[in-house]
């Protein structure tokens, strides 16, 4: 098939998805304090190690392991703000799925069959689309998966000198860098190139993770993620994921369609695939942050064990037609780009989500004279880090900052239990920032209290300050 059949037939799923990354608005969980990391770097030239963010837990020390993905996050937003940043998502998704599209057509899928395969695993995939650093390791995971099957299949050695300059900016850009080992190992062992090129190149691979600021404790920090108490009980993206939701069903029935399918075909996978399809597939299962490398590679497979489905009839075309159809179709969704959309759309979906408290802390800004500490809902807290330094938050979405006990004082004072009001006492809080959504029980309870005065509320947020008695 020739260039422009495939660059119109790759413009079809690119398309969905570049209407997706417009779209979906940014969630305050991660993205704001990133900001603020990546414009202290930006200023310091240096990477903190002290925590200065909170009030609970500074002066404590601090690992920033996703350095180079804050500054680029705060480089962006610099330069073109929200709309660019949007467009950064768009990006780097669009080279990910793309890259995995070509992926699927080398090993035999039709153009159709790969647009169905690529419609679903962008659907299912978009639940793990939050700005945040991981979006700058997926292309980087398939860009690995791409070289080590050629490696595999095609016995094609020189392409494996990309792996250290992956793993260099891997390394620095996510934690998720071990991922490439996991892959890179399991093709040692199991595949079928080179084994000495391979051996090489992941021990330089390797020697390539310890140039961070931190040297060999990028691993040590690794280590520490997944066994901190506060990420595997308080988080709920390191939980293991349960069938609700559209995009959680789609992957548990396609898992389920593809086991079926599978053993009714007697469907024989390399040993390598094997491999790489049980791991990710038992750690997408195990955790709700794991779902989407797992849909990369089931992705892979299911357009292989389709190969011989939806073959298209050999058509010529007219190679300009095919060229402006596929640009206009990636063209028109910069439309809805925020800012952009906002001149021509009269209701326009937000770019930030209802989670994000502009004006409630764009009001608490201008007036410094409230007294502080201030205690706010979680997910407001990670926006209030960016957006109003002057005032350090008592807890935020970084959960492996605080201690288990620091959580479950968060938990109770949320849910307005028994003994809220005295827990807020003993940590010398004197207002209140809540979530009308999320804390309608604590907001209830506040009023009642008879010790707090309302000084602010809008549609979703609320603000207390303690009486003066």
């Amino acid at each position: 098939m020739n260039k422009s059949k495939n660059f119109l037939w790759l413009s079809f799923p690119l398309f969905i998805l570049l209407l997706l990354a417009f779209l979906i608005p940014i969630s305050p969980n991660d993205y704001w304090w990133y900001l603020r990391l990546g414009g202290e770097i930006a200023q310091t030239q240096v990477v903190p190690t002290i925590e200065t963010f909170s009030q609970t837990q500074a002066g404590q020390p601090m690992v920033y392991h996703s350095w180079l993905s804050a500054l680029l996050l705060f480089w962006v937003y610099e330069i073109g703000g929200i709309p660019l940043t949007f467009f950064l998502r768009g990006i780097l998704l669009a080279f990910t799925y793309a890259l995995l599209w070509k992926i699927m057509r080398d090993r035999g899928a039709s153009p159709q069959l790969a647009i169905l395969v690529s419609f679903f695993g962008i659907l299912a995939g978009s639940i793990n689309w939050a700005i945040r650093p991981q979006l700058f390791a997926y292309p980087l995971f398939v860009l690995a998966l791409w070289i080590l099957l050629k490696w595999d299949e095609d016995g094609d050695t020189r392409i494996l000198g990309w792996i250290p300059l992956i793993s260099l900016f891997w390394t620095n850009l996510h934690g998720s860098f071990v991922l490439l080992f996991l892959l890179g190992g399991a093709a040692l062992v199991f595949g079928h190139g080179k084994k000495r090129n391979l051996a090489l190149i992941l021990i330089a691979a390797f020697l390539a993770t310890l140039v961070n600021p931190r040297g060999f404790g990028v691993w040590t920090y690794v280590i520490d993620s997944l066994t901190v108490i506060s990420n595997q009980a308080y988080s709920r993206e390191w939980m293991p994921p349960v069938n609700d939701g559209w995009q959680m069903n789609i992957l548990f029935g396609w898992v389920l369609f593809y086991l079926t399918v599978a053993s009714l075909k007697q469907v024989r996978l390399s040993r390598l695939a094997v491999v790489w399809m049980l791991g990710f597939g038992w750690l997408a299962f195990s955790g709700l942050r794991y779902g989407i490398w797992f849909l990369f590679i089931i992705s892979i497979f299911t357009a292989e064990m389709f190969s011989n489905w939806l073959k298209p009839r050999t058509r010529r075309g007219i190679p300009k037609m095919d060229y402006a159809i596929g640009a206009i179709l990636l063209l028109f969704p910069l439309l809805l780009l925020p800012e952009i959309r906002d001149t021509w759309w009269a209701d326009s979906p937000p770019a930030l989500s209802a989670e994000t408290p502009v004006d409630a802390t764009s009001w608490l800004a201008g007036h410094p004279e409230l007294p502080d500490p201030l205690w706010a809902d979680l997910a407001y807290s990670s926006y209030l880090v960016y957006a109003l330094p002057e005032r350090p938050v008592w807890i935020d979405t970084r959960f492996e900052v605080y201690p288990p006990e620091h959580w479950e004082q968060y938990k109770a004072i949320s849910a307005a239990a028994w003994n809220w009001e005295t827990l807020l006492k003993d940590e010398g809080i004197n207002l209140l920032m809540l979530s009308k959504n999320e804390q309608a029980e604590l907001m209830q309870a506040v009023g009642f209290s008879g010790n707090w005065d309302e000084v602010y509320s809008d549609e979703t947020s609320i603000i207390f300050t303690r009486s003066i008695k």
